[in-house]
């Protein structure tokens, strides 16, 4: 005889069920007088929305990419010491005021350690998927999923916005659009999103812009679709509400052709919390809307262990979540908040072997740019011209604040005075940049591999150390299986309290929305 199983998602819904009846029943009075519009409003909104609240008509999705619980407390703990002459005190952010919070796990089909394109997945349509896989499902790669965006947009006619910090055709930003057998089909992406029919896009460059080269480029294919391609940020702060679609390309791009590290942007140039408002001012309508955010450079960050970018890059998304949140207070009926991560990246902990139970997190106000921004500003000239180390510790020094212990100012270096032993790490990194430069992982020694990864050996060698002189430290380059936060305020916000899956948070907006 074949055994009768109840689902996960069958379980958690029947409970729910359960625990509004048991309000009821402990109120008959009231649940008779309202028994007619509860169960309208039930049928209506598919649930339990006539107890638990109304239907949320504007959606706000904050996905900080790599965010685990530590890059939120650095970001915390940095602030808070920084803004207070270097006492223990911890600073807020502004989703971390939020008055619900749960945890959620990130696995996928493929593995404990997933990557964005399988997590991101299971965020907007509530199934696992394989690693690298977008929208289809898992092994045979052949049945597309659809998105929690694409049937806001079909079934609810809310218009819709992606924005990420990185190209958008990355596989967050991807994932509320496109279905792909694997995140690299960045051509294909890019003609996804040019027939999404969604009203906005912003972020970085498309990977491959121009495919093999035989056919329209992917600006091209989205002007084809009615967008208005803007790549000016003058052009982007011009439009108003009522533009119709729009691609924005930010102007100014850094490596990879994303957006720059919040801590490199220049002054004036817009940055995620920009974008962000830009958004709302394009979508605001009376139906509704869905606007998903990525702070992709976090996990960018986070891969090449550089903590004083990634925490610089979580304080912009908590400023980006303000954004929201001013909207929220003019809309507080109608408006729900959620900021989560796909995964966590980097194995990142507070707390180094040398500082025992400290942190000095006001040495990471020293970093003036992050890992990124020095390889293009500093070291392609080292390798170029054979830079002496000496010559190069000066630049170190000015950006980092790293000294030798023979620099004229190396009394007054305080915490920051280089020790034999970190001088001997990075001369030996130095010499290797001249040498090799970065290398892929199978060309290295496992020792060479753990040192550096595979970016440039200098570069890395200096955000270990002044990471190890703050009382920072990673363990991976890669992602890690930790479980993520999510933070929700608004409209149905209490459905995201609470331990659950990733796929669980598709499945609590498609409830809370109505869509099927």
């Amino acid at each position: 005889m074949k055994e009768n199983k109840m689902s996960r998602r069958s379980f958690l819904k029947a409970g729910a069920f359960a625990s509004a009846a048991g309000m009821l029943a402990a109120a008959p009075a009231a649940a008779n007088a309202a028994a007619p519009n509860a169960a309208n409003a039930a049928e209506e909104e598919n649930g339990l929305l006539g107890v638990f609240g109304g239907k949320p008509k504007y959606v706000f999705l904050f996905i900080g990419d790599g965010m685990g619980t530590a890059q939120i407390q650095s970001a915390r703990f940095y602030k808070g010491t920084v803004e207070n002459n270097g006492a223990v005190v911890e600073g807020e952010l502004s989703f971390t005021q939020f008055p619900e919070v749960g945890s959620v796990t990130t696995y996928d089909s493929t593995s404990f350690c997933p990557d964005s394109a399988s997590t991101a997945t299971s965020i907007a349509t509530g199934h696992k998927t394989e690693s690298g896989v977008i929208n289809m499902c898992p092994w045979t790669r052949d049945v597309p999923y659809e998105t929690i965006a694409e049937k806001l947009h079909a079934q609810k006619n809310y218009k819709v916005g992606v924005v990420s910090t990185v190209n958008i055709d990355h596989a967050t930003p991807a994932a509320f659009y496109a279905h792909q057998k694997t995140r690299k089909n960045y051509y294909a992406i890019g003609k996804e999103l040019a027939v999404s029919g969604f009203e906005y896009f912003a972020g970085g460059e498309f990977q491959k812009v121009n495919g093999d080269g035989t056919g329209p480029n992917n600006h091209e294919i989205a002007a084809q679709n009615g967008y208005n391609v803007v790549t000016r940020q003058a052009d982007a702060a011009a439009l108003k509400a009522g533009a119709g679609k729009t691609l924005i390309i930010a102007e100014a791009l850094a490596d990879g052709k994303a957006m720059n590290y919040a801590m490199d942007a220049a002054a004036g140039e817009w940055q995620l919390t920009d974008y962000v408002r830009k958004g709302i001012e394009l979508l605001d309508n009376k139906k509704g809307f869905f606007l998903m955010t990525e702070s992709g450079k976090i996990d960018w960050a986070c891969h090449a262990n550089d903590a004083a970018a990634s925490i610089h890059d979580v304080l912009e998304m908590s400023n980006a979540v303000q954004a929201a949140v001013d909207f929220y207070n003019a809309h507080p009926n109608d408006t729900l908040i959620l900021v989560t991560a796909d995964h966590e990246t980097g194995g990142m902990a507070i707390g180094y072997k040398t500082t025992n139970y400290d942190t000095f997190l006001t040495n990471l106000t020293h970093q003036k740019m992050s890992y990124a921004k020095f390889d293009s500003t500093y070291v392609k000239g080292y390798i170029a011209n054979k830079t002496p180390f000496e010559a190069a510790m000066a630049d170190v020094k000015a950006n980092f604040g790293l000294t030798l212990p023979t620099d004229p100012d190396a009394a007054s270096a305080g915490k920051l005075l280089l020790t034999d032993y970190e001088v001997e790490n990075l001369r030996k990194a130095y010499e290797r940049t001249l040498e090799v430069g970065a290398a892929s992982q199978k060309e290295m020694s496992q020792q060479d591999y753990e040192l550096y990864g595979t970016y440039i050996p200098f570069s890395m060698a200096i955000c270990h150390t002044i990471n190890h002189k703050s009382g920072m430290d990673h363990t991976t380059y890669a992602h890690t299986g930790a479980m993520v936060n999510i933070y929700a305020l608004g409209v149905g916000a209490e459905k995201f309290r609470g331990v659950f899956d990733n796929t669980e948070i598709y499945h609590k907006l498609a409830e809370l929305t109505g869509v099927q």
